[in-house]
């Protein structure tokens, strides 16, 4: 489906702008009418919305400081991009275990994560730069499916503990230290709220066909929020002090290189989420959109290193949006600034932010619980979309070692460097799979694993 011509920051109307006929396809450089237009960039907002807040909630990070920087980072990735790409740059469920490893390593600051945050989204728009200059075809080389799918999943596994008991932090003798007896969110703060979301969250993916399915775990975080408020768990005092306008607030970055280890290995998980999103608009629009990969990874790189500098989340294109597109068949560009100027104007509202950060900790334990299992197995779905056959001894073994590492979280200190599960985890992934393919070619032992010549479609983990 070739798009339409127009001018380079323009969109053309649809047909009459008003009806779609069955099978029509509004291209990114399309448009309908205005008034729909707004429709379908309301259902974006929506579509992004709960996994949005739900990592600043879980991490501790303002909301509307998150959404400002969301809402900002996907009006640059649409100019970068030249109005070629639809995407809305979410919160990235990547960026949770190395923010709470980190906030556990300060005494709970915010800083040195947001610090991490920085320099994640720096050395992604390097890869994206370099990408743009020498072609995305060597990303397929470093990271097959093999590598990519292990990589997501020890990632969502690590946080499994976190889903039960997320534990305190403080000082003692100097150090910062957890203090495992006392939780300060996860499930076991409140057992019976987290009971009703899980539960909400398991029958709303059921029940619900169309956007509420999509959106289950937003279902669910509202019906956990009812039961908190009825049991008494939720305070609205900072609501009330809260203004109605004004602008959300800012804390700037601290950097400390013995964190840096839980924050580089997400930049592996960001560059299959944006390249996954790519192939998945070039295959739904039928444009091939290799050349726009490179900008894509640079305007996100460029999205969370903003973020970074003002104490936003991560961000990372949204797979929840990309389901809208294919509900609706609207590709249109126009939608998603639409959703950006939207969801800018509410960042601008402390009233609202306030109102989110009062979701109690039971109702994050029973959203995380359902989240993080997610994550893990979306590894396993990229195994599976890759076809990789586990047969192999340097397949199998690339995806258990690495798996152990990162649920358990290993740990290695050297001098001031702290390098935790996910870390080690990822390197482990993708030393062990080139490591076994060269020896078993010098040793003519040489099994081939399945790899795809492609990322495969679909390879978030924000959903």
């Amino acid at each position: 489906m070739a798009a339409s011509p127009r001018a380079p920051w323009g969109w053309t109307l649809h047909g009459n702008g008003k009806t779609l006929a069955p099978g029509d396809v509004v291209a990114p450089g399309q448009r309908l009418t205005w008034p729909r237009t707004a429709g379908i960039g309301l259902q974006h907002i929506v579509a992004m919305f709960g996994a949005t807040f739900l990592v600043p909630l879980i991490t501790g990070f303002p909301p509307s400081t998150t959404l400002f920087f969301s809402a900002i980072g996907t009006i640059g990735f649409l100019l970068i991009t030249g109005n070629r790409l639809p995407s809305y740059l979410g919160s990235s469920f990547a960026f949770i275990a190395p923010i709470m490893a980190a906030k556990a390593s300060a005494g709970g600051d915010l800083g040195t994560a947001i610090g991490g945050i920085l320099a994640t989204g720096v050395l992604l728009a390097v890869v994206g730069l370099i990408v743009h200059f020498t072609g995305g075809g060597w990303i397929d080389a470093v990271m097959p499916p093999i590598v990519t799918g292990t990589i997501v999943a020890l990632i969502g596994f690590n946080l499994a503990g976190a889903a039960w008991c997320t534990p305190a932090t403080g000082e003692l003798d100097g150090q910062a230290v957890n203090f495992v007896d006392v939780c300060t969110g996860g499930f076991k703060t409140a057992p019976l709220t987290g009971v009703i979301t899980l539960g909400a969250i398991i029958l709303a993916s059921v029940l619900f066909k169309g956007i509420l399915g999509r959106l289950s775990i937003l279902v669910g975080v509202v019906v956990g929020y009812v039961a908190a408020i009825l049991q008494g768990q939720v305070s609205f005092d900072a609501v009330r002090e809260a203004a109605w306008i004004g602008l959300p607030t800012f804390h700037a970055p601290s950097f400390d290189p013995a964190v840096l280890g839980y924050f580089l290995p997400v930049v592996l998980v960001l560059i299959a989420e944006n390249v996954g999103h790519v192939k998945s608009v070039a295959a739904m629009t039928d444009t091939n959109l290799d050349r726009v990969t490179g900008r894509a990874l640079f305007a996100d790189g460029v999205a969370t290193s903003l973020a970074g500098l003002g104490g936003g989340s991560g961000t990372t294109t949204y797979a929840e949006n990309i389901g809208v597109m294919a509900a609706t068949r609207v590709y249109s560009t126009a939608a998603y600034w639409v959703a950006a100027i939207g969801a800018l104007l509410l960042s601008l509202f402390p009233k609202f932010g306030a109102l989110i950060a009062t979701v109690p900790a039971g109702v994050l334990g029973g959203a995380g619980t359902m989240l993080y299992g997610m994550i893990g197995i979306l590894g396993a779905r990229i195994w599976v979309q890759g076809k990789v056959d586990f047969s192999n001894p340097i397949n199998l073994t690339t995806a258990s070692i690495p798996l152990i590492i990162g649920i358990a979280n290993f740990t290695w200190v050297v001098g001031d460097l702290t390098f935790a599960g996910i870390a080690l985890g990822s390197g482990a992934a993708l030393v062990i799979y080139h490591g076994m393919r060269w020896i078993s070619r010098l040793t003519g032992a040489h099994q081939e694993p399945a790899t795809p010549a492609s990322v495969p479609a679909g390879a978030e983990v924000t959903h």
